[in-house]
């Protein structure tokens, strides 16, 4: 499991922990609240490894495409 990625939409979850530049230095989901709502519907197996993004965290669904990024241009 890659510990940069959220788990439930597997986007960049932004965490400043899981980075080593940053590691020392808190996570933004330190400062907010979490629905626990959202928190349930994560798989067992993937509770208290990695942060979710901000976008899943706030309880957006992380199957919608407009949360998906697009394909990089080539």
């Amino acid at each position: 499991m890659n510990d940069r990625l959220c788990p439930l939409c597997g986007r960049l979850n932004r965490c400043a922990q899981a980075d080593p530049q940053t590691a020392h230095l808190p996570c933004w989901c330190f400062s907010q609240r979490i629905d626990p709502g959202v928190l349930e519907r994560l798989p067992e197996a993937a509770r208290d490894l990695s942060c979710l993004c901000p976008d899943c965290s706030r309880g957006a669904d992380p199957h919608d495409p407009a949360l998906i990024p697009a394909e990089p241009k080539r």
